[in-house]
């Protein structure tokens, strides 16, 4: 018997997730997006957009089911326990990276407010949203992450004395949570891509509000609580194939050390659910159907703000309802002693690579088309070219790359769940059923996602510029 007290939550979370299933089945031709920074052309492809769609969720749903017929608990341990040890770098070599973030963050402040006010031809903008958030942020998850080494935040926190005031552990993660929102939330509502000074100055703002939450809490609580970035970072770490274990170096398959990784709470589930809705919201508001819906709703006098605002946190409640949905359907399917809770915290780590699929997605186009603009405009930053260098034929393959990006970290994310299955149940029976609920979201997240980077590039209505 149901306690009725849960019944309404259980509707809920039913609701969200028939929501998240369906909402890409929208009819039309499918053609590539662009990925940010105003946008580029993108060839359409003569594709129907359901067509399109049903594809790709139906190439997660046969993963799994190919993934199901893989019952060697052996074979799936040493897929995801390989790895070889590397050399660790040496400490004047890490002394000098410290030094390199801390002067880059220098220099992009400095010609934030002296430099050229147009964006893209702007190094602050440039070295944002192109090199860091394009490339680097990227390199984390393909590579490993040296952000604890690069990132001048805590190089600079770590240098003041600090009040070591006890942070409270009521708090856990949650405020993480906010300002991973608020930070998306302002990237979208601002003109952070278009107005160098307006970035150098949140760039000092959240420097400010780094040093001085370091300085009270001290910088490990901080960072390892707090601070949006560094958990960004931590996360995605996981799914690189270099990582660090027991203070060395080591090389492992990609996404290798998630079917170990235990969420600490419910914050931590919320904090990764959240980092797959914010890349998936700030590519949403650039498609046409939001600026034909936001200006159906400003029509009827609804401030466009409260509809930005409304989606916004709306559609993260929406994302995270529906994954615990899907928990609560993994462990009743399971029929498993284990609770909901724990589930979650144990399949959340297999979202990853559909974030940082989608990440890569939606930025890629950016970082091909703008790296050269880059190049020239590092070479004098203060005096750019007159125009941007163009790459002729470069989105007519962009596209391709994008699609096939989102369905691999999809593709890997099912084997994540699969792995994460056989470690916690003795059934193999249980260990597929348990993945039925994630499996369901997995699909709705990859349509949704390839819907979006499918749409063509519509700048969002009602935000300055």
């Amino acid at each position: 018997m149901v306690p009725v007290s849960t019944r309404p939550r259980r509707r809920v979370g039913r609701l969200a997730l028939t929501l998240v299933l369906t909402l890409p089945a929208w009819a039309g031709v499918a053609a590539a997006h662009s990925g940010g920074l105003g946008g580029a052309t993108r060839e359409p492809l003569a594709v129907p957009t359901w067509l399109f769609l049903f594809t790709g969720g139906g190439v997660v749903g046969v993963s799994f089911l190919l993934a199901s017929f893989v019952t060697d608990r052996r074979l799936v341990d040493a897929v995801h326990d390989w790895g070889r040890p590397l050399p660790t770098p040496a400490r004047a070599l890490r002394a000098v990276a410290r030094a390199v973030g801390v002067g880059v963050l220098a220099v992009v402040v400095a010609v934030g407010y002296l430099g050229p006010e147009t964006g893209v031809r702007s190094l602050t903008v440039l070295v944002v949203w192109v090199a860091w958030w394009g490339g680097y942020v990227a390199s984390t998850y393909l590579v490993g992450n040296t952000w604890p080494t690069l990132g001048p935040f805590r190089t600079l926190a770590e240098r003041l004395p600090s009040l070591d005031r006890t942070y409270p552990d009521r708090l856990g993660a949650w405020p993480s949570v906010a300002g991973l929102l608020l930070l998306v939330w302002v990237e979208v509502m601002t003109p952070l891509a278009d107005d160098p000074r307006l970035l150098a100055t949140v760039l000092v703002a959240y420097t400010a509000v780094t040093l001085v939450g370091s300085a009270v809490v001290g910088a490990d609580d901080w960072f390892e609580e707090v601070d949006p970035l560094a958990r960004v970072f931590r996360f995605y770490s996981r799914l690189a194939p270099v990582g660090v274990v027991d203070g060395r170096l080591r090389l492992r398959l990609p996404g290798g050390a998630l079917p170990d990784t235990v969420l600490d709470g419910r914050d931590d589930v919320a904090f990764v659910v959240t980092l797959l809705f914010v890349t998936t919201y700030d590519g949403f508001v650039a498609t046409g159907p939001w600026a034909s819906g936001v200006r159906a709703v400003e029509g009827v006098g609804v401030p466009p703000v409260g509809a930005y605002l409304g989606a916004y946190l709306g559609g993260a409640a929406l994302f995270y309802l529906a994954y615990r949905a899907a928990s609560r359907m993994g462990r009743r399917r399971a029929a498993t002693y284990l609770s909901t809770d724990y589930l979650a915290r144990r399949f959340a780590p297999a979202l990853l690579p559909i974030a940082a699929g989608y990440h890569l997605a939606h930025n890629l186009g950016s970082v091909l088309v703008l790296a050269p603009t880059l190049a020239a405009v590092g070479a004098a930053p203060l005096s750019p070219p007159a125009s941007p260098p163009q790459l002729a034929g470069l989105p007519s393959w962009v596209g391709g790359l994008e699609l096939a990006a989102v369905l691999l970290g999809h593709l890997l994310a099912v084997w994540v769940a699969h792995a994460t299955a056989y470690d916690l149940f003795p059934s193999r029976l249980q260990a597929v059923r348990s993945q039925y609920g994630v499996t369901a979201v997995m699909i709705g997240y990859t349509m949704l996602s390839l819907w979006i980077v499918a749409e063509p590039y519509v700048a969002p209505p009602f935000i300055a510029s």
